[in-house]
């Protein structure tokens, strides 16, 4: 079962109804938005953000040779 759940207060609430029993057990995986985990990585100018836009896009051409 995949869920999305939002964070407050120290509390981790899901933002449905869950199929489960009460008091059931269960595992949790936490991913962050890839956005919020690289923003800041790395400094680029406009001209190497369009390549990477352009190569991601449309594929770059080193991909499309194999």
């Amino acid at each position: 079962m995949k869920v999305k759940a939002i964070y407050k207060s120290h509390v981790l609430r899901p933002v449905g109804d869950l199929d489960l029993e009460e008091g059931e057990e269960v595992e949790l995986e936490i991913k962050k938005n890839i956005v919020k985990r690289t923003y800041g990585l790395i400094k680029l100018d406009a001209e190497s953000i369009d390549e990477i836009i352009e190569d991601t896009k449309y594929g770059s051409q080193c991909f499309r040779d194999k």
